[in-house]
């Protein structure tokens, strides 16, 4: 019985995938003023089906469907959302990629180039290059969890959209055969290939894009708990913003089938979610926050509105956009215990091409271990400016160790940091802020460890630092 149903289901699959021209144009033509195929490969093996809206608001939605890695499942975890998309002004891209077969690389590369050509055609299409989200529906949402954390700062989307998503690689506790055909034969036997495949564990805090996950809580083919949860809890630990509707039935694969019992309120939740969520403006200028767990926001929960990048932002404006790319507990020296200069963070600040860059390192290079290459700083600092091209960069202090937690040394900042950060502002001619006298004196700035600041304390530097760059 379970032969003759898995033939069922891949016959079901491989209509869906040899329809799926057809189904592309059956459109409605008052919400869809455009509708096209791209072969995402010389062969055609993998296509993207474009759908462009009448009235674009200049976001796009890549869309990845489900299937268990051995269909695509592309009809109504695919073309189906094509109108409501279009209505609501979203440009829709439904990406038909290979499976993997072994070859797990395949399904990666072709979503990654979908959203390679979308932000690449954004001004031909009417799309903010900086709006475009990703919807994956079961293995699409794995598969859209893969590319939302592990893939590069210039194809990872701007949000995700996760229906039921597989997470876990862990066939004990997920959908089996997914973990299989991703992996391999031999792959989903290998637990670091597991666990890194495992995408709660490749979630990274600021670095990771807003998240919205549906799901039914009787889905008995992949466990919500230990999949779309698993991927929820890791976002909010992170601090980073994440929601998450289960609804009482559904089973799984609903997608956007109008025979799903909790379809209009599903559609009124995702709207509700889209229409909250908030993208920079295509001319903005961009900002950097670089720095380790003071400028990460150690201390304070929901840092991502809380810490002091998100405070500058709401400073700034809506003409500035400010992104987080601090790391806790990174040095400025490159032969510190934890490098920043070999972080996922500082490729990322380096692909967001900023305008303005805010250093803030030092503080975790005053630790004994660390201080020993203390005549490596300037050279280190130098090298992290000339990386950032012509950007405009501001040097920060740290600010005061009022205590010598973890062995931060608040001598060494005044008589050794600072000097030093002064000397080559002068030399870069760089504005240089001096946190460490800003904020000298006033303890009720940082929370009780005496080194990173509370909510009152970043909402004070966001102020500072907003003021020298307006």
């Amino acid at each position: 019985m379970k032969r003759l149903m898995f033939i069922g289901l891949l016959l079901l699959g491989l209509t869906a995938q040899a329809q799926w021209p057809q189904v592309a144009e059956s459109v409605n033509s008052e919400v869809t003023a455009r509708k096209f195929t791209l072969n995402l490969t010389d062969d055609g093996k993998a296509q993207m089906v474009c759908f462009l809206p009448v009235t674009p608001s200049g976001r796009a939605i890549v869309g990845v469907p489900g299937g268990g890695y051995s269909v695509l499942s592309n009809g109504h975890e695919g073309y189906l959302a094509s109108d409501w998309l279009n209505k609501q002004g979203i440009a829709y891209f439904v990406v038909n990629y290979r499976l993997p077969n072994g070859d797990r690389s395949l399904p990666i590369g072709d979503v990654q180039k979908g959203i390679r050509i979308v932000r690449d055609s954004a001004a031909v299409w009417g799309i903010n290059p900086h709006d475009v989200g990703i919807m994956g529906f079961s293995a699409g949402g794995h598969l859209s969890s893969v590319i939302s954390t592990l893939s590069d700062f210039d194809v990872r989307p701007d949000f995700t959209i996760l229906f039921y998503p597989v997470i876990s690689m862990d066939e004990r506790v997920s959908h089996k055969w997914s973990c299989i055909n991703f992996l391999g034969e031999e792959g989903h036997n290998d637990p670091e290939l597991v666990r890194q495949y495992s995408t709660q564990n490749a979630v990274q805090r600021h670095l990771t894009p807003p998240a919205i996950i549906v799901t039914a809580n009787d889905d008995r083919l992949v466990p919500f708990v230990t999949n779309g949860l698993e991927y929820y809890k890791a976002m909010r630990n992170a601090g980073n913003e994440c929601t998450m509707h289960v609804y009482p039935t559904g089973d799984h694969g609903f997608g956007f089938g109008p025979w799903f019992k909790y379809h209009d309120l599903l559609l009124e939740d995702l709207g509700n979610w889209l229409k909250n969520l908030q993208a920079p403006k295509p001319d903005a200028i961009r900002v950097a926050c670089i720095g380790n767990s003071i400028t990460d926001g150690f201390g304070i929960d929901m840092a991502t509105q809380y810490g002091y990048p998100a405070m500058l932002q709401k400073a700034l404006g809506s003409d500035y956009w400010v992104k987080n790319f601090g790391v806790s507990g990174r040095t400025m020296l490159n032969n510190g215990d934890m490098p920043y200069m070999k972080e996922m963070a500082w490729r990322d600040a380096l692909a967001f091409n900023p305008d303005i860059v805010v250093i803030k390192l030092g503080t975790n290079d005053t630790k004994p271990h660390n201080w020993v290459h203390m005549s490596e700083f300037k050279k280190d600092l130098e090298q992290m400016i000339k990386s950032l091209g012509k950007a405009k960069i501001i040097l920060c202090t740290p600010i005061p160790a009022f205590k010598k937690s973890w062995n931060i040394n608040d001598s060494i900042i005044v008589n050794d940091i600072i000097p030093i950060q002064q000397e080559v502002a002068r030399k870069h001619g760089l504005k240089v802020i001096d946190l460490h006298t800003l904020m000298a004196n006033d303890e009720e700035l940082v929370i009780p460890d005496g080194i990173h600041p509370n909510e009152k304390g970043a909402a004070k530097m966001a102020e500072i630092i907003a003021g020298a760059i307006k």
